[in-house]
């Protein structure tokens, strides 16, 4: 059955040998997807979810029990205080936009301490021109970049101590940077050294690929507020779209009224009939997550064998779903993009090219043969046209279909 699928007996080998060389680090990702999974349940029995929560709301969405309930479970599995959990969200980048408009005012300073954000954001921050930015309300924005993988904690701690910053941002995941991602054990790190001089900054953490990848999150670490989205990892593959905003409470009413409007907050949002979906999403993500990891592990090692330089190696603790390939050769990377995709469910006969795509300053080239459109749990593959030429895995929403989807890219790679 492989040979029918255009899978070679010699790739099947390396798999055999990568697969054998991973077997610890896969035994590692069921015990956080254990401890996970407990929260989780523990979340649903506590507020008692029944069908009840699964019914539709529309128009204004008022007293809409399910969705109400739906905050509150999130709000326990990500230990926050309060969460806005809704379906009106396009994107991470949209949740993360509402966000920094609800808590910055003019000639507010806006600090990330984890160099440039995603290039999504941009436009979002004024980094390039939009009429509608942040720098068009004048807000202020500055970054301090990362000094070998690790915040600059000497500079951040100098710079935050004037007490004029108003909100610190820390992205978790590397974007398109070629930094590492962001551990917790230095998250928690830096929050203590802002703490150390300055107690009232807002400290938000972009946590998107970052959610159940350990068995916490960065609000337990100190961070006032964490954004993500829910056709990535909290959606488990099942949330169609929406993302969340959660933290502490008062900053997440702010939030709710940037979202909705200013005196109706989070008490409107029709549902439409998604809670369900959401509900079950958030079930299955312990699981998912824990194949999108094993799938990430299972690629760095074959694609190292290979000759190629996978971050994190194999063996390396992580802090998202995201593993990087970095091929020095333009060709072999859009030739592994296209296999990704020859290696979907849907969309498998498509061969994807490079394109000019919004929100981005480089031509992208982005495989993902997914049920739901830009979902990055489930297995896809990206990549800006530039130099070094790095590839973006993430996803596998079980570890066998995202370890056949890794086959199929190195088969096509190799074949060419």
């Amino acid at each position: 059955m492989y040979q029918e699928v255009g899978i070679s007996k010699e790739v099947l080998k390396m798999a055999e040998q990568a697969e054998n060389e991973v077997k610890e680090e896969l035994k590692k990702i069921d015990k956080i997807c254990e401890h996970n999974s407990l929260k989780v349940l523990n979340a649903f029995q506590k507020h008692r979810i029944s069908d009840i929560h699964f019914n539709s709301t529309t128009g204004y969405g008022y007293s809409d029990i399910g969705r109400d309930t739906i905050e509150k479970v999130f709000s326990d599995v990500l230990g926050t205080q309060d969460s806005l959990v809704r379906s009106q969200f396009i994107s991470g980048t949209h949740a993360l936009t509402v966000a920094l408009f609800a808590f910055l005012r003019p000639n507010d300073i806006f600090l990330s301490i984890s160099g440039k954000p995603y290039d999504t954001l941009d436009e979002v921050i004024g980094i390039v021109e939009n009429p509608s930015s942040l720098k068009s309300y004048h807000v202020k924005y500055e970054q301090i970049d990362m000094i070998n993988n690790d915040f600059d904690y000497e500079q951040i701690e100098k710079r935050v101590a004037k007490n004029d910053i108003k909100l610190i941002e820390i992205q978790r995941s590397r974007g398109y940077s070629l930094r590492e991602s962001i551990t917790l054990d230095k998250i928690e790190k830096v929050i203590k050294t802002i703490r150390k001089v300055n107690t009232n900054v807002i400290i938000m953490v972009d946590n998107c690929y970052g959610e159940m990848v350990e068995e916490i999150e960065p609000t337990s670490l100190g961070a006032d507020i964490i954004v993500g989205s829910l056709i990535k990892n909290l959606g488990g593959g099942i949330a169609p779209n929406g993302a969340y905003i959660a933290g502490r409470k008062e900053l997440v009413e702010l939030a709710a009224q940037r979202l909705t409007a200013p005196g109706l907050g989070k008490e409107v949002g029709p549902t439409l009939g998604i809670n369900k979906q959401i509900l079950q999403g958030l079930y299955f993500a312990p699981h998912v997550v824990a194949s999108s990891l094993k799938t990430a592990i299972f690629a760095s090692k074959l694609l190292e064998n290979l000759g190629y330089e996978s971050v994190p190696k194999y063996n390396q603790r992580r802090s998202d779903i995201v593993q990087t390939i970095i091929f020095h050769n333009k060709e072999k990377l859009i030739k592994f993009c296209q296999g990704i995709q020859m290696g979907s469910p849907i969309d498998s006969n498509s061969i994807p090219e490079p394109w000019d795509m919004p929100g981005y300053t480089d031509q992208v080239i982005m495989a993902a043969g997914a049920f739901t459109q830009g979902s990055s749990i489930e297995l896809s593959c990206d990549a800006p046209i530039r130099e070094p030429y790095i590839a973006f895995l993430q996803g596998g929403l079980t570890y066998e279909y995202g370890k056949l989807g890794v086959l199929k890219a190195v088969q096509t790679m190799l074949n060419n």
